[in-house]
């Protein structure tokens, strides 16, 4: 049945490719894909292969990757996407030495992949279970890791008709998972090679903290400004919310960075901002930028650093598909304000039962909670100090890791 279902998606992407430009691109790179690798693999190298959907699970496997590549020097590194929204943001990533699409999981794409890399081991990231790839890899003896994986009940695994798929999973030689829940349900199917180390995106927010950026117009931006509000990937939900408490508290920096920057939406916030002066920061002076007060981010790229500039921070996406990266914000000492959809993200989870994130559902609740923050500057701090907490008590899983692998 998997088989089938692999060719049919084949052919409906191969479809999808002649209206869209993303699933074009990924089709192309898929099928240059071991032509690449044909090019570029040296026989005499050895490999150790990561793999990973998108951006989100790159940054998860990231600091495997780059404390591997310092450790172990010998080793060359590939690293491939499944999505164009990883692929093209990371392809030329200097911590790796190739990188390209993973042809769709067809028999005869994963016996060619392999041959072309024969890989010493390879590591799948979080939801990761390619079954043609890895009933391959299990069968020449080459290990496979799974990294930052999480299990949930109503997973095709753990359902009466899931059998056949779970299979897969009894391909992996060790799983190294979020929380005590996945170890568990991993037993019920007889698999014990399982270690809870946790999320290793802690590990790659501290990194990303100690290599944050100076921003010079933001720093004159907030200067001498008594509280900034930074809005990080946000959509229209979130802007109309919080956009609207700031026109009426003007004693408040704000700093928006939209998940989406398109002229479409950019104006659209700009709209909100009646009586305000707004600056985008592609467009910006010194002058504009110490003049303003609404500053809005129109380039990709800084958000990690720009939460550093924040007295209380904002992450987008809880009134729609879900949250985006809170560890991005809770690591500079800041409480952390959401939408409501944050029930199957554990980190958001976890910030809220240490008291550093908190959930707002409307612009009643993000108000009686901006109140709060606004007046009372202990209870401000000891959420931030909460959330930093949060984040550097679960850092090290990438140590723990490494630490049960051998190279």
């Amino acid at each position: 049945m998997y088989q089938v279902i692999i060719y049919l998606y084949l052919f409906g992407v191969a479809m999808a490719s002649l209206f869209s430009k993303k699933v074009k691109k990924m089709w192309a790179g898929e099928r240059r894909a071991i032509r690449l690798l044909k090019e570029k693999v040296d026989p005499s190298a050895r490999y150790i292969w990561f793999h990973a959907a998108s951006l989100g699970e790159f940054e998860q496997g990231r600091p495997l990757i780059e404390t591997i590549r310092s450790r172990c020097p010998e080793y060359k590194i590939l690293l491939t996407f499944f999505s164009p929204s990883g692929y093209e943001v990371r392809k030329n990533y200097e911590g790796a030495d190739i990188i390209c699409y993973l042809p769709l999981d067809t028999i005869r794409n994963a016996r060619r992949f392999l041959r072309a890399v024969r890989p010493e081991m390879a590591f799948f990231i979080k939801y990761e279970f390619w079954y043609n790839y890895l009933h391959i890899l299990k069968h020449r003896n080459i290990p496979a890791y799974s990294v930052s994986s999480i299990f949930r009940p109503d997973q095709i695994f753990f359902r009466w008709y899931g059998a056949q798929y779970a299979r897969v999973l009894k391909c992996f030689t060790h799983f190294f998972v979020q929380n005590e829940e996945s170890k568990g349900l991993l037993a019920r199917l007889g698999i014990t090679e399982v270690d809870v180390v946790g999320d290793t995106r802690f590990d790659r927010v501290l990194q990303i903290k100690d290599a944050s950026r100076q921003l010079p117009l933001v720093e004159r931006f907030v200067k001498d400004a008594p509280k900034v509000f930074v809005a990080g990937s946000s959509w229209p939900p979130d802007e109309e919310i919080f956009v609207n408490y700031f026109q009426q508290h003007r004693d408040w920096k704000l700093i928006v960075a939209p998940h989406v920057i398109g002229e479409g939406h950019l104006a659209q916030i700009q709209s909100l901002l009646k009586g305000r002066k707004v600056v985008r920061y592609t467009q910006a002076t010194m002058e504009q930028v110490a003049e303003a007060d609404v500053l809005i981010i129109d380039c990709f790229g800084l958000l990690s650093s720009i939460y550093h500039y924040a007295t209380v921070s904002y992450v987008g996406g809880g009134f729609g598909v879900g949250i985006h990266n809170v560890l991005e914000a809770a690591v500079w000492n800041i409480p952390v304000l959401f939408g409501p959809n944050n029930k199957r993200f554990q980190e958001a989870q976890g910030l809220l039962r240490a008291g550093g994130g908190f959930e707002i559902a409307d612009a009643r609740s993000f108000a009686d909670l901006m109140q709060t923050f606004e007046t009372d500057a202990d209870s401000t701090r000891a959420a931030g100090d909460a959330a930093a907490h949060y984040v550097v008590s679960r850092a090290g899983a990438s140590d723990h890791i490494l630490s049960k692998i051998t190279f």
